[in-house]
């Protein structure tokens, strides 16, 4: 059986297999760049993080939140930060730390990462993450991944295991498998509500159907000031096949240099890669020498002059935390001393 067939036998199993899911209240509006709102200052968020995640753009509102959506993105972002912060606590290193936060969200279908991720035009899921270590600038990513349960684990393997720095598709999915990494067929990815998307972008005849808010990242500081930062993403609803984001991209929506800043972003993709939004926060810092804040919303400005919208978290190795965003956007951090806080509700 050909690659494309094979692809799409999985993508018709996929919408009669029903996984279930927690329910995810995606929107599939289509929004385009048109009149988006100015990028808001936010200030600096807190002080002494260790590590710290998102999960996409659009925040709850907590009138309309059913309760036990909300006592399920507490738990995720709960289990990611804590999975992070036991290996900085172990002694152990950025890049692992935010590896293990990364794996967990990519298992819970809240977000559009691993299980949960969106489809493509062509009713399939198509996914990009990447993974970065400030100690040496080094990167692993992967994009158009179908088949591994765990894309930041693959492009972690490109990163330890090949003089490559990015690599795609069938290649990436036998690369990993070759290696070890655990695979799974199309139909682990799917969930009613990623699939109802789709048919509601299809119906309206939308190219995508909008950002969304579920790409997932991680950022952290180890005992050894060093910085790292991870990106993991399903893409836009009803993407063209093949579509790659910023989220694979070291310095559009991955970026580590332990001297200055780890940066994770979420939002639309292109805008991020045109404005080069996680890289411009490093340059920020170094060549105009503002603070993790600042640099961080000049950064932001860049992906709003572009017309786009999104967040970034960005993180210095003193533990200085910031979040600029257009819009809203939902996140957690956890402080040298283990305490949680979780931000996933605009009101």
């Amino acid at each position: 059986m050909s690659s494309v067939a094979k692809r799409r036998s999985l993508a018709v199993l996929s919408c009669v297999i029903a996984v279930p899911a927690l329910v995810l209240g995606v929107s599939s509006a289509s929004s385009g760049w048109a009149q988006k709102p100015a990028a808001q200052p936010s200030g600096a968020e807190a002080h002494d993080v260790s590590l710290a995640v998102h999960c996409g753009t659009a925040a709850l509102d907590r009138a309309e939140t059913p309760p036990e959506l909300g006592a399920a993105y507490e738990a995720m972002f709960q289990e990611a930060t804590q999975a992070g912060y036991r290996v900085l606590h172990s002694g152990g290193r950025a890049v692992d730390a935010v590896q293990a936060a990364i794996v967990v969200m990519e298992d819970n279908p809240l977000c559009n990462a691993g299980r949960g991720a969106v489809f493509n035009e062509d009713g399939e899921n198509q996914l990009d993450a990447s993974i970065m270590d400030g100690s040496d600038l080094d990167v692993g990513a992967v994009a158009g991944v179908e088949n591994v349960k765990n894309p930041i684990k693959a492009a972690r393997l490109v990163m330890d295991k090949s003089p490559h720095v990015l690599i795609a598709g069938e290649g990436a999915d036998d690369f990993a498998a070759r290696n070890g990494i655990e695979m799974v067929t199309q139909d682990y990815y799917w969930t009613p509500e990623r699939w109802d998307s789709l048919l509601e972008a299809k119906k309206n005849a939308a190219s995508v159907s909008g950002e969304e808010h579920g790409t997932v990242g991680a950022i952290a500081v180890d005992s050894h000031g060093d910085l790292a930062a991870a990106t993991s993403t399903g893409g836009l609803t009803n993407k063209m096949v093949g579509r790659v984001g910023d989220s694979p991209i070291a310095g559009a929506g991955t970026y580590a240099d332990s001297q200055f800043v780890a940066v994770s972003g979420t939002g639309t993709g292109e805008a991020f890669i045109r404005a080069n939004a996680a890289r411009e926060v490093a340059v920020q810092m170094e060549h105009r020498g503002l603070d993790v804040t600042r640099a961080a919303q000049a950064a932001i400005d860049r992906v709003a002059r572009v017309g786009g919208e999104g967040a970034l978290i960005a993180l210095d190795h003193d533990g200085e935390f910031t979040v600029p965003r257009i819009g809203t956007a939902k996140y957690a951090w956890v402080t040298n001393s283990g305490d949680v806080e979780t931000r996933f509700y605009r009101n």
